[in-house]
């Protein structure tokens, strides 16, 4: 019989699909960091701490089991990456910050603040002022946490055509729209958080 300690096995791998959890607290201005990178989160989540899991080509947020945000992981410290949406109910008890704000200015180089988006938002601030129809515009970002965006503006370009410069409007014909569509579920807010929004990016 062979003599001396058995080798003890090593434990199966992973496949190489490794991610890390981290528990970073979320500032007041709705960021948490990561690796020197800071990520949006929805603006509720402030003063908590949250589970994040950090993958080889994303970072995933999560508030208990919920996933809240998900972001491309970012390689290049000291960025900054902040969703529009994180943002929507303290941009619209502070409308005046909209225009100049980094997550309008990421949205539109994403491509998810689109020419519907402006063409409403110029309308609406036309009709009613530009506090009045940026809170409008605002409340038609937030259909984008129920509906698909192709029914959103779908439901834009609708209204526009009729002259309907009304969140309301925007919504019927968006969900009359979306009858061949699924939406997606809606991610719950709470209210009466103050947010401290990432600074305004430069002006040229």
């Amino acid at each position: 019989p062979p003599t001396g300690t058995p080798r003890k096995r090593s434990p199966p791998r992973s496949g190489g699909n490794h991610r890390l959890i981290l528990h970073p607290r979320v500032d007041r201005s709705a960021l948490i960091t990561v690796r020197m990178v800071k990520y949006s989160v929805p603006a509720h989540l402030i003063g908590q701490r949250v589970r994040v899991s950090l993958r080889a080509s994303c970072v995933v947020v999560f508030e208990g089991r919920t996933v809240v945000a998900t972001h491309p992981r970012l390689g290049t410290r000291g960025v900054t990456r902040v969703e529009l949406d994180h943002y929507l109910e303290a941009l619209r008890h502070k409308p005046g910050a909209f225009p100049g704000s980094t997550a309008l200015a990421q949205a539109r180089a994403a491509g998810a603040f689109t020419a519907a988006h402006d063409a409403f938002w110029a309308a609406a601030r036309k009709t009613s002022g530009d506090v009045a129809g940026t809170q409008a515009l605002i409340d038609v970002l937030l259909l984008h946490r129920s509906l698909t965006a192709d029914v959103v503006i779908a439901g834009i370009t609708s209204a526009l055509s009729v002259g309907a410069i009304s969140p309301d409007v925007v919504a019927v014909e968006a969900r009359r729209h979306a009858t061949t569509h699924t939406p997606t579920p809606a991610i719950p807010t709470r209210r009466g958080t103050v947010v401290n929004l990432p600074p305004r990016r430069p002006t040229d």
